[in-house]
């Protein structure tokens, strides 16, 4: 089976394992995390990542917010003279766009990770690099591209590589936009209120595309979606 989920942003890994447990998920199955794991509460997703470094049914795909502590990743450089000197203003505009998206929490749980840990807090840094913008998969006789935010820019005739990494990351797609015929897309990003009151915490499911962010950090129920049957389960 093959279950996916998004937008955890800073979800305290109990509630992780007790959503993976009441959808009866095993060592069998695989779960993809379609991006932004971190930011905005609790511990900012650092957790989850050290157990995502652990698992070998689970992939992480890269969020926006992800991308945004990537291009931060030189506040974890060794203090030198020479990297004062390149701590411009460019950077010091990364960083503040960083922390207004609710960055400060996983840049805490970072720093702090660094003095315990460093080794771990490289492993993260290199797994977060090293992750994919989109997976293909094929479950229950369906065929489901799985990606951040949706596509940006989108055209049938284009191919996926042909795509930018923003365009996997930063698409707002409206509520009458189409994708792929014969493939399903599923994406986060977008809370599914934002399609309106009554869809708030739940996932929203269209002929050519589902959106399974729920809006966690505005306090809703965690939900996964297994894509074999396209079942739902809510914490």
């Amino acid at each position: 089976m093959i279950y996916t989920i998004s937008d955890l942003h800073g979800l305290e890994l109990p509630k992780l394992k007790a959503l993976l447990k009441k959808a009866n998920f095993t060592d069998n199955d695989w779960l993809f995390i379609l991006g932004d794991v971190i930011d905005r509460q609790n511990d900012g997703g650092v957790g989850i990542l050290k157990w995502l470094l652990e698992q070998p049914n689970a992939e992480l795909i890269l969020g926006n917010h992800e991308a945004m502590l990537l291009a931060c990743d030189f506040i974890f450089e060794e203090i030198t003279d020479e990297n004062i000197i390149k701590f411009d203003k460019h950077k010091m505009e990364l960083l503040s766009n960083y922390m207004l998206n609710g960055g400060d929490v996983t840049l805490k749980a970072l720093r702090n990770l660094r003095k315990q840990d460093p080794e771990t807090l490289e492993s993260i840094l290199e797994y977060l690099k090293e992750a994919p913008l989109y997976e293909t998969v094929s479950a229950g006789g369906k065929d489901f591209l799985l990606c951040h935010s949706g596509l940006d820019n989108f055209s049938p005739d284009k191919k996926l590589s042909d795509y930018t990494a923003d365009e996997f990351i930063w698409a707002w797609p409206e509520l009458d936009d189409r994708y792929f015929e014969n493939v399903i897309t599923v994406f986060g990003h977008t809370p599914t209120m934002s399609y309106g009151d009554e869809l708030k915490g739940k996932i929203l499911k269209t002929d050519t595309w589902i959106d399974i962010d729920v809006g966690i950090p505005y306090g809703n129920s965690p939900a996964l979606l297994r894509l074999d049957d396209l079942e739902e389960f809510y914490l």
